[in-house]
């Protein structure tokens, strides 16, 4: 099996997802497709946010779109590149928003590890990806498993914060039930969308103050 590695910790999720077609399908298409071509993350790296932040001491999800598709830069986080590589536009955004609400010159580790270990499920909504082609790999049922984990951790976790950035990640929100969590929505940290909600937004802040009100530990940024 292509997805033998699966994080334990996520063990009832993967479960109910594995006994579905479309999870055996889209595990077919995804074994044929690095079989044939570069494909991004490395296939270690595919379920990697999972591994670095179980369900347990989950308190931040970040939604994003799809990996990157340059050499060397996915490392299966949203948003995170490798350490060594150029920043893009996205994370540095996200970078500045982090300096200007804290006032400080953050030591920016863009691998977004340290986030991860501290609670943080920096989520793709499609998890891997053809070299130089974004997006070549939605449609093969990533979506189905990734809404299938937005809804699992809104029924089976509480008081988490759902950062919500840009319209796409925003047509999320339907699958978080409940008044338990915290939705944080703006515009997306990119180029084209920053200066109209994002920088200004403060969503770093507001999951900290969120995390101090439900008696849980702020993330260190």
């Amino acid at each position: 099996m292509f997805f033998h590695s699966r994080p334990q910790t996520w063990e009832v999720l993967f479960r109910e997802q594995e006994q579905q077609e479309y999870f055996q399908d889209l595990e077919k298409q995804i074994e044929e497709a690095y079989a044939s071509s570069i494909c991004f993350p490395p296939r270690q790296h595919i379920f990697r946010a999972f591994e670095l932040c179980s369900p347990e001491n989950l308190k931040v999800v970040i939604l994003g779109q799809d990996p990157y598709h340059g050499q060397g830069e996915a490392n299966g986080l949203a948003f995170a590149v490798n350490v060594g590589v150029k920043i893009p536009p996205s994370l540095r955004n996200i970078f500045k928003e982090l300096e200007s609400e804290f006032e400080f010159d953050l030591n920016r580790k863009t691998d977004l590890i340290h986030w991860a270990e501290q609670g943080v499920l920096l989520l793709n909504s499609v998890l891997t990806v053809h070299k130089d082609m974004p997006g070549s790999h939605s449609k093969m049922g990533w979506e189905i498993f990734t809404d299938a984990t937005i809804s699992f951790i809104s029924e089976n976790c509480k008081q988490v914060v759902f950062v919500l950035w840009g319209d796409y990640a925003r047509r999320k929100k339907t699958l978080i039930q409940g008044q338990e969590h915290f939705i944080i929505e703006s515009a997306h940290p990119s180029p084209l969308a920053a200066y109209r909600g994002f920088f200004g937004s403060n969503p770093f802040g507001k999951i900290n103050s969120y995390l101090l009100q439900t008696h849980q530990q702020p993330i260190a940024w």
